[in-house]
């Protein structure tokens, strides 16, 4: 993703933020460190990674605090730490460090309990088999995607320039089109659980402090329906015209008398 300040506008065009917040650097730096930690004591990863059964059976209550700090593989934690130094810097600087690694925290660990809760849902609805309550989530994208939308929110009409493909996309659309992405051709183990509980997450801070106002609001989707509705109408009249039009140059003039 490039442009300006992350985005594609009238600055140019420019790869990643102008600058990184202290904050940022720092969390960056921690989750490198666990991870090169993971290579030296592979038990780290086994102790740390939500396990919904360990969590609610046994009594391994760390583990949705300690799950986002662990990364399965280098391209892993790479995309996460990416995302979080492009977009996570410009939402610390606007918010100021301290509030942005409480939002940043809160989403990490709201997502791992709804990790941990939900596969018990799915397990007694007789959606998933009892297999799943054994497997195991790690990684920073909760609260990753938690800051995706914080970022969206706030600078909704921003656009951001993709590598691949390499189109242009408003910051409100970017998420939905991750998920996409995710669906159609992304890797088998990716915790969509995990991504959605921390928008989840992130949605009821935003909303708590009015950062969600007049985004997806009924009189907004209303709003954009007649507009679509009118487009279609439009373009249905400019349809006909151009058949009208059409079936008279085909015809040409009358015989004259």
């Amino acid at each position: 993703m490039q442009g300006r300040g992350y985005g594609y506008g009238g600055g140019g065009v420019r790869f990643g933020p102008p600058v990184t917040p202290p904050v940022v650097k720092q969390l960056i730096i921690a989750n490198v460190v666990v991870f090169l930690l993971q290579g030296i004591s592979p038990g780290l990863t086994q102790f740390g990674a939500v396990r919904p059964y360990r969590v609610l059976q046994e009594g391994w209550i760390w583990q949705p605090f300690t799950y986002m700090w662990l990364h399965g593989s280098l391209t892993h934690v790479g995309f996460n730490m990416l995302a979080l130094w492009m977009f996570g810097s410009q939402v610390a600087l606007a918010w100021g460090p301290q509030k942005f690694l409480r939002f940043y925290l809160i989403c990490g660990v709201g997502a791992g309990f709804i990790i941990a809760a939900w596969p018990y849902v799915a397990v007694g609805f007789g959606l998933q088999p009892a297999v799943i309550l054994g497997y195991s989530t790690l990684g920073a994208s909760g609260a990753i995607f938690g800051v995706l939308l914080a970022y969206s929110l706030t600078w909704p009409d921003r656009y951001i320039l993709l590598l691949f493909p390499p189109i242009p996309i408003k910051a409100i659309y970017f998420i939905p089109f991750i998920f996409f992405l995710e669906y159609v051709g992304g890797p088998k183990n990716v915790s969509h659980v995990g991504h959605l509980g921390g928008l989840l997450v992130a949605w009821i801070l935003l909303a708590r402090d009015g950062r969600t106002q007049g985004v997806l609001s009924l009189g907004k989707l209303k709003y954009r329906w007649r507009r679509w509705r009118m487009r279609q109408r439009l373009h249905a009249v400019r349809e006909e015209e151009r058949r009208w039009h059409q079936r008279n140059d085909r015809d040409g003039p009358g015989p004259l008398h």
